[in-house]
């Protein structure tokens, strides 16, 4: 079982100490969301936390180093003490585009999977006049995950190789990323309006 030796609490205050930007600190606490979700749905119930903080600081280095990213992170999580193993994990979704760590355990595929992903479903739901993705349904994601001109940032290469990592067809990816956020959208406001952000 996997366990962090980082709490969510210090990881939090490590996020706000090179993030300030409040869409890199709602997509951070959005893919914990995703990560925590993930964990439970495909069994890692104990390993849910380290799932969570996995995701809580994928893109600690971003902000602030976005030439270094997945690489400058290993220096910081080193200087807190945090292994190898949630290291790689971290750097590992900067896999064929930053780094050469590729990943290998379910969780890091997921994260891989998921990243691009949820800032895709993002942008789908500001487009919409609830500004949420809790109405959003399968088919309208489907629909701007073929435009690749819409939210063109969000690398469409990269979710199907996610999704190929995982073994799953590109519909569940989609399907289970919408359901998780559909699911933790409220939770993630709350949390951001406690932050005064």
């Amino acid at each position: 079982m996997r366990k962090s030796q980082i709490s969510r609490e210090d990881a939090l205050k490590l996020l706000m100490t090179y993030n300030k930007d409040t869409f890199h600190i709602r997509h951070a606490l959005t893919v914990e969301s995703i990560m925590r979700y993930f964990a439970n749905k495909l069994g890692y119930y104990q390993e849910e936390d380290y799932w969570g903080i996995v995701g809580l600081l994928h893109d600690l280095d971003y902000e602030m180093w976005p030439d270094e990213h997945c690489i400058k992170v290993v220096e910081l999580l080193k200087d807190v003490n945090v292994d190898n193993d949630m290291v790689d994990a971290i750097c590992s979704h900067g896999y064929g585009h930053r780094v050469d760590i590729e990943p290998k355990h379910e969780m890091e595929k997921i994260l891989y999977a998921c990243d691009e992903l949820t800032g895709l479903i993002g942008a789908c739901a500001l487009m919409r006049p609830s500004k949420s993705c809790k109405d959003m349904e399968l088919k309208s994601l489907k629909k701007k995950f073929k435009d690749i001109k819409f939210a063109a940032g969000c690398s469409r290469d990269i979710i199907n190789k996610g999704a190929d990592m995982l073994g799953w067809d590109i519909d569940r990816l989609l399907e289970e990323t919408l359901l998780a956020m559909k699911d933790e959208e409220e939770i993630i406001e709350n949390q951001l309006r406690e932050m005064n952000l």
